[in-house]
């Protein structure tokens, strides 16, 4: 990460804090941002691997339909 960077992930979080309503002091806001920036670099990894649709986890995800009662309506 970049000094520039690292400016950006704490102004980030002390916005979203500000949006839902977190209050945190600068210590909390400290380690959130170590915490973002760790996020950011790990994405940044997984970003940069070169994967084929083939490999992808995602194209193999298929939810199971809802059972349906004895009456044929769906069951929550």
């Amino acid at each position: 990460m970049t000094p520039a960077t690292d400016v950006a992930i704490a102004d980030y979080v002390k916005s979203s804090a500000a949006l839902l309503g977190l209050p945190l002091d600068a210590a909390q806001l400290a380690r959130v941002t170590v915490h973002m920036q760790r996020t950011a670099e790990l994405a940044a990894l997984l970003q940069a691997v070169d994967l084929p649709v083939s490999e992808e986890l995602a194209e193999i995800y298929c939810p199971a339909a809802f059972p349906t009662n004895e009456y044929g309506r769906k069951q929550l």
